[in-house]
């Protein structure tokens, strides 16, 4: 096929055709087991009948009617979010580079309103990812990102990740903000320290900063919460969510107190499509199907399972040290013979029929369907298991 998109992708050997659940079939027929989720976003699988109804239903009633307007769809999904969490308010976007973009123009202009134009600098941590407009980019601790947009935004300030006596050192009284995702998911998978957590959220506290969790890739259900913040008991003030918030249909949103929510006066921001009734509609079916009880036990069940037989591999054939993650966001540490090879493993599980990610260089990632089934999770372990048998002997 000839490929007309610009060449910032590099795209696989296969045209994907159609999917269902945890499969995918590409135009030639052959059959995947998916293990990526679309990158963490394909939470209750492929084409879930449910959520396919609710977007037939809502396509013959409205699509598109302006932010002039809020409709029906739009109220519905954002009570849902805020009666599940720390949050009185929501602001839909379209992304989670266009929710973190909120989150973080939020926090400046609520220090900008209270404090004055001193407090404006933003925390981020090294090896963060918060999304790919100019500003997102330049707050995430990763200059690969970064470094061919300069000139870039000021007022930015990087940190180790779970390092709390740097943390002291650079959270102040001009921060207006630390953002912070409670797992590393593209730097590979790296669970946050409640002790980490609990000293951003004092050191905000006595700084009057706004702590903003940035939970696009992990919320949702991903961690077996439907947000991760719970796992550790510590609210942020702001939270950004969006892949699995639509399970694959474009929708960001960004969660706040109304403390913060009130410097967001008529005007001060914006968006085109954000909280479309489409968008919404389906959103909020998503929502039900992944915050039931059913849901989060299979996420805990598939989790148990899932460890239990990649340790089992971790032990067999040495490619792997180490499992990390929560729920059914999984990281695959590479041993040290093998660092650096991540991509290579994740092409090899392509030509095994099956289809995985990496998170950063030395780390395979595991994302699949919140909903995945015991046979597909061992159809997948099989194949895994048949990669790193190819992988090793290459």
């Amino acid at each position: 096929m000839k490929n007309f998109i610009t060449p910032n992708f590099v795209f696989a050997d296969i045209i994907p055709e159609k999917a269902q659940g945890s499969r995918v079939w590409d135009e030639n027929g052959n059959e995947y087991i998916d293990l990526a989720g679309g990158i963490a976003v394909n939470a209750v699988g492929h084409c879930h009948p449910e959520l396919v109804a609710a977007l037939k239903e809502q396509s013959e009633k409205l699509w598109h009617i302006s932010n002039l307007y809020t409709t029906r769809p739009t109220q519905e999904l954002a009570e849902k979010l805020v009666a599940h969490s720390f949050a009185d308010k929501v602001f839909f976007a379209n992304s989670g580079a266009e929710a973190n973009e909120a989150a973080l123009k939020l926090a400046r202009k609520y220090a900008h309103d209270n404090f004055g134009e001193e407090k404006h600098e933003i925390v981020s941590c090294i090896n963060s990812f918060h999304g790919r407009t100019l500003f997102t980019v330049s707050v995430a601790g990763q200059p690969k990102y970064s470094k061919d947009f300069a000139p870039l935004p000021t007022g930015i300030i990087h940190t180790p990740f779970n390092d709390i006596d740097a943390l002291k050192k650079v959270i102040n009284e001009k921060t207006c903000a630390f953002i912070v995702e409670p797992i590393q998911g593209e730097s590979g998978v790296l669970p946050a320290d409640t002790a980490f957590l609990q000293a951003a959220r004092d050191l905000c506290n006595q700084f009057q900063a706004a702590l903003i969790f940035d939970e696009v890739q992990v919320g949702m259900g991903r961690t077996g919460k439907l947000f991760a913040y719970q796992n550790y008991g510590i609210a942020p003030d702001i939270l950004s969510s969006a892949k699995a918030l639509g399970c694959g249909f474009p929708i960001g949103a960004m969660l706040c107190s109304e403390k913060y929510a009130q410097a967001f006066t008529p005007g001060s921001h914006g968006t085109t499509f954000g909280g479309n009734p489409l968008a919404c509609a389906v959103g909020s079916k998503a929502f039900d199907l992944i915050n039931n009880p059913a849901t989060y036990a299979n996420i805990e069940r598939q989790n148990q399972l899932l460890r239990s037989e990649l340790a089992d591999l971790c032990g067999e054939n040495q490619v792997f040290k180490q499992i990390r993650g929560m729920g059914l966001l999984l990281g695959c540490v590479l041993n040290e013979q093998y660092q650096g090879k991540a991509g290579d493993f994740v092409k090899c599980a392509l030509q095994e029929k099956l289809m995985i990610l990496q998170a950063g260089a030395n780390v395979v990632r595991l994302a699949p369907s919140l909903l995945l089934n015991d046979e597909d999770r061992m159809e997948g372990v099989t194949r895994f298991k048949q990669t790193a048998t190819k992988f090793q002997a290459a």
